[in-house]
């Protein structure tokens, strides 16, 4: 018979692990001050951020009660005429409705946006890393069953 601590502690451990395979983690960057962070993108751990980290942009708090980053996000705007930039970072928003989450920085009006594309996996390049949760299912039981 498993102790009521015991079970306690096991859900505890359960819940804090399950949440870390939760936060997305995205590249952050802008190919003006990083040439990796261009169309031709060259993966780089030093340029990978936990978006759950940070907060949304100052200008998008008001419009978005989502405090959490839903997804990654890569967009290209036209700083220079004929020299697009790329800036990849965290997207905060709704993922079926890119409006809102992708619109520029309103400080910033000569900045032209001529793509916005948004994804909901690790890295935007690929499936969700799955392992995390796995870890956390195995030490569960593993913990039960220590408990038993």
């Amino acid at each position: 018979m498993v102790s009521k601590v015991g079970r306690v502690l096991a859900v505890a451990i359960l819940a804090a692990l399950a949440c870390t395979g939760y936060a997305i983690k995205c590249y952050q960057c802008e190919s003006v001050s990083s040439p990796k962070c261009g169309e031709k993108f060259e993966a780089d751990d030093s340029l990978l951020l936990d978006c759950a980290r940070i907060a949304p942009p100052r200008f998008l708090q008001t419009f978005l009660p989502v405090r959490n980053a839903t997804g990654c996000m890569k967009k290209t705007i036209d700083g220079v005429p004929g020299h697009p930039q790329v800036v990849r970072s965290c997207y905060f928003g709704d993922i079926s409705n890119t409006q809102v989450g992708c619109q520029g920085d309103p400080s910033m009006p000569f900045l032209k946006q001529l793509s916005c594309e948004v994804c909901n996996k690790d890295e935007c390049n690929g499936s969700a890393s799955l392992a995390p949760i796995a870890g956390a299912i195995l030490l569960f039981f593993g913990v039960a069953r220590l408990l038993a």
